[in-house]
């Protein structure tokens, strides 16, 4: 039931070996680049694939094509696969989104951050979103249709919490898709970008009642009070996690399918770095592994 693609583009994304070593699917080498756009096909190379996407020609099970629509480029094709089924699972799967709720997008300028802002917004809702420096609140600022409001965090004195309640009236955000949280107090965070991430008491805070706190936070520890006060709220967290969806096929195809419908029709547009050629992949996934790319990188063959 493999299908033989030939690569016309593939996207680079940060490699999870510590999920790998938990799931018993950790090697020595280990292939880069799972999602890929071909000549008639597109898909993404499930977790246990032994095959690379950086080469021209790949065996892939059916399982894991959809069609692309003729509209959307290959590297587009390519570059959303992740971040799309990502905000997608996050908005319609574990949140529901629809009209007239209000979502906070955590860095609403990070690939991720950019389609689940675009899709929150098609399916009618009203958008915050933080920003960690000026050009992420620019970029944010330039988006059409408006993010309703942008939280610049990037000098730390502003309070998260407290902008979304007075941008709500106090009533609080009904769906919170975060981009990590801060754990432990400030002296025991060891890089700048963790200083900036909201503590979990400030998203509890700013969550509505029945609120959904969609979580990428995969050490996040409630305690009894913040457990209390999520109850109070009758409020539900859970945890996104990138490769869930992608360790079973039963909706893969659907996901996808919807997900390039979209992309086709123009509903949102992703956010991708100029397409790089096959000779600097290894450069490009470096800077990925290392969490420093701020668009999503794509290899154009």
């Amino acid at each position: 039931n493999d299908v033989k693609v030939q690569v016309r583009a593939c996207a680079l994304s940060w490699i999870d070996t510590k999920l790998l070593s938990e799931i018993k699917l950790e090697k020595e080498l280990l292939p880069v680049g799972r999602e890929i756009s071909g000549v008639v096909l597109e898909g993404i190379l499930p977790l246990d694939s032994e095959e690379s996407g950086l080469c021209e020609v790949v065996l892939v099970h059916e399982h894991y094509l959809v069609r692309k629509p003729e509209k959307v480029c290959w590297v587009e094709a390519a570059g959303t696969v992740r971040d799309g089924v990502r905000a997608y699972t996050a908005l319609h799967y574990l949140s529901q989104v629809s009209p007239g709720k209000t979502v906070l997008v955590m860095d609403g300028a990070s690939p991720f951050g950019t389609i689940a802002i675009q899709l929150a917004q098609h399916r009618g809702a009203k958008v915050i979103s933080t920003a960690y420096c000026l050009e992420d609140k620019q970029y944010l600022e330039r988006l059409r249709p408006p993010v309703a409001r942008v939280i610049d965090v990037s000098n730390g004195k502003i309070d998260v919490a407290e902008s979304c309640l007075e941008e709500t009236g106090g009533l609080g955000v009904d769906i919170v898709l975060d981009a990590g949280v801060k754990l432990y107090s400030a002296e025991d965070e060891s890089t700048s970008k963790s200083q900036l991430l909201p503590h979990k008491h400030d998203i509890i805070t700013l969550l509505g009642v029945g609120g959904h706190w969609i979580t990428t936070e995969k050490n996040l520890q409630l305690d009894p009070p913040d457990s209390h006060s999520l109850f109070l709220k009758g409020a539900t967290v859970s945890f996104l996690n990138d490769e869930i969806w992608n360790l079973s096929n039963i909706q893969q195809g659907k996901y996808l399918y919807i997900l390039l419908t979209k992309l086709s029709s123009g509903i949102f547009r992703p956010q991708l770095d100029e397409p790089i050629p096959l000779y600097e992949a290894k450069v490009s996934m470096e800077i990925v592994q290392k969490n420093q790319a701020r668009k999503r990188q794509v290899i154009q063959f």
